[in-house]
């Protein structure tokens, strides 16, 4: 496991055209950790790899059902090294309550197997100490446009693409964040992408008391 800072700068897509304008999705740094790089290319292809465990988990445009539960499996076991890893480093006498960025759609736009990752998260917080299950935390109302996925494809989100603001429009974040601190989970980051600089603002405007970021893969952008 690695760390890295998450500044907040970022681009984004102005909503209803194709201009890209820079931004600051978040205030302040946050502190942030992830597993393994995520190379891009051929990289899904190739078992044992951070790019097609992802992947595989997603279960969309390239499904991969007779992998999935090696891939949940696998999940298991890089959550459970890294999340009490992450607890030391912040200070074991914190609880960390563990949220989930949400795919890009409403939960009903997706067959149950492509939605192992959040259920996996949800599995190991409650079942290692030190942290809450708050996976449920974030909901998804309005669709966005898938980033990992073209538009035309017929994966992709028929929403926006990130920009300031995107969760509060299309999420419903629950009260129970509020004086919490927060470990904010995504399967992969992609810096300039800015969907996670957003969530993590829109969790400490609604009153989390701090947010640290942890993801399974990190592309090198």
């Amino acid at each position: 496991m690695k760390n890295f800072e998450i500044d907040g700068s970022g681009w984004h897509t102005v909503p209803g055209t194709a201009s890209r304008r820079p931004c600051v999705f978040l205030e302040s740094e946050i502190i942030a950790f992830y597993h393994g790089d995520y190379h891009s290319g051929g990289e899904w292809q190739k078992r044992g790899t951070i790019a097609n465990l992802i992947w595989t988990l997603k279960n969309d445009a390239h499904p991969f059902p007779q992998y999935l539960p090696s891939a949940i499996q696998a999940l298991k076991t890089i959550l459970k090294q890294d999340l009490p890893e992450i607890l030391r480093q912040v200070g074991n006498d914190k609880q960390l309550t563990i949220c989930v960025i949400p795919r890009a759609k409403n939960e009903q736009n997706y067959r149950q197997d492509q939605l192992h990752f959040k259920r996996t998260v949800s599995e190991v917080a409650n079942e290692l100490d030190g942290f809450i299950d708050g996976t449920s935390y974030i909901m998804r109302n309005l669709n966005t446009q898938t980033t990992h996925l073209e538009r035309g494809q017929g994966e992709g989100g028929d929403g926006n693409s990130p920009y300031p603001g995107i969760t509060n429009d299309t999420c419903t974040i629950s009260s129970e964040v509020r004086g919490k601190d927060i470990l904010l989970i995504d399967d992969v980051y992609t810096k300039d992408v800015g969907i996670d600089e957003d969530a993590i603002q829109a969790l400490l405007n609604h009153g989390a008391n701090s947010v640290i970021f942890y993801s399974i893969g990190k592309t090198s952008k």
